[in-house]
């Protein structure tokens, strides 16, 4: 049987990026417009909030200590016990409009994260407004080299991996479709971009996405109030009802791997009224069936 239930009433402005780390036991996740980090048990005991300086998009556990934070202006290392930060690179520090967005690692450690533009909070569609697509998609190696994947970007969103390490799926969440690419894991070259699902005909448009044990793939439908299962070959496997409109992202964890967590947004956008006494929670998700994978921390 599949229960829903808010696991830490963070009331979080923009929730983001749940992740489960398998070495320290603890789940992390983001407010991304507040600028804090969040850890807590598998269970939302013991909750713990960490500072960085600006808008935070996501972030990574690295192997050597800390993590990779994708902030506004730039990539960073973070230091959690002195909650600082120091830069490894800005490739739009002459765009102010741009910030960067979701990530994830790659099995060999490479940390992969996306721009958006500022001005996609900001469209307004019944006037005939766009976001601009001054966004990207970066690779960021272990040897501190960072690589554009793609350009043209308007929000980017859900990066994660097929179990074979031969698919990247990645999102435009403006566009509301899920690409997938041919990703050589020895190289990291993204190639041969298509479509691998759309949501243009249902309400809301994809957000964080993650993948299962079996190559499912699981993506937020924010806006739309629902959770999205995708078979490997793109047809849609399972729809999961959720109490809260505005989710934002899903990662597996828990000790099984068996618990999907869900991010919340508390703020309103595009107009979308947000009445839900829960929204800008953390929520979990039991009796799926299925488990994640252990995710990888940034090897540099």
């Amino acid at each position: 049987m599949i229960e829903t239930r808010l696991l830490v009433d963070a009331n979080n402005h923009l929730g983001e990026g749940p992740l489960w780390d398998v070495k320290e036991q603890r789940l992390y996740w983001i407010d991304s417009t507040a600028a804090e980090i969040y850890r807590c048990r598998a269970d939302g005991s013991e909750v713990e909030r960490f500072f960085v300086p600006t808008h935070i998009g996501s972030m990574a556990l690295r192997e050597n200590g800390g993590a990779v934070v994708a902030l506004a202006n730039g990539l960073h290392f973070y230091d959690f016990d002195a909650q600082t930060v120091r830069l490894i690179a800005d490739p739009e520090s002459d765009d102010p409009e741009t910030r960067f967005n979701d990530g994830k690692v790659d099995r060999h450690g490479r940390f992969v994260a996306g721009t958006m533009a500022y001005d996609f909070d900001r469209f307004d569609a019944d006037r005939g407004q766009r976001p601009t697509r001054s966004g990207g998609l970066y690779q960021l190696g272990t040897d501190g080299k960072l690589t554009c994947l793609e350009r043209g970007i308007s929000c980017s969103n859900g990066p994660c991996w097929s179990p074979d390490n031969r698919t990247l799926y990645f999102t435009d969440t403006y566009d509301r479709l899920m690409y997938a690419y041919d990703y050589d894991i020895e190289t990291g070259h993204a190639t041969h971009r298509r479509v691998f699902a759309s949501a243009c005909d249902m309400a809301g448009t994809f957000d964080g996405a993650t993948v299962d044990a079996e190559g499912y793939v699981w993506s937020a439908l924010v806006f739309g109030g629902r959770i999205l299962r995708f078979a490997p070959d793109g047809k849609l496997d399972r729809i999961v009802p959720f109490p809260v409109r505005n989710l934002t992202s899903v990662m597996f964890g828990g000790p099984n791997l068996d618990v999907l967590y869900v991010t919340t947004m508390g703020r309103p956008m595009w107009g979308i009224p947000q009445k839900e006494r829960d929204r800008g929670g953390l929520f979990a998700v039991t009796g799926l069936g299925v488990k994640g994978l252990p995710e990888p921390r940034f090897a540099g």
